[in-house]
């Protein structure tokens, strides 16, 4: 499988729905906890080209956005591509 990384806060909703997105795919991810605030969040940020919501998802290193963009790249049957290893 893909490196997956996941930029999370808890008790959002997106976050959750994106983890278990790729939960049901079988996808293992790194999930890092970035509230408001945090290093990990202002990483996230500058990872993402400034997006400051969460989550901010990255595959193999590339930015594939939050949950609604993780959720198109599977209605598009675009996202198990992504999901194998490189």
């Amino acid at each position: 499988m893909a490196e997956i990384e996941i930029y999370t806060q808890y008790g959002c909703p997106y976050c959750a729905r994106a983890m278990q997105l790729l939960s049901q795919k079988g996808a293992a991810f790194n999930e890092i906890d970035a509230p408001h605030g945090s290093a990990e969040r202002i990483t996230s940020r500058e990872r993402s080209g400034g997006r400051t919501s969460v989550p901010q998802i990255f595959i193999d290193g590339r930015h594939v956005g939050g949950c609604d963009d993780l959720m198109a790249l599977d209605a598009k049957g675009q996202l198990d591509a992504l999901l194998q290893p490189a």
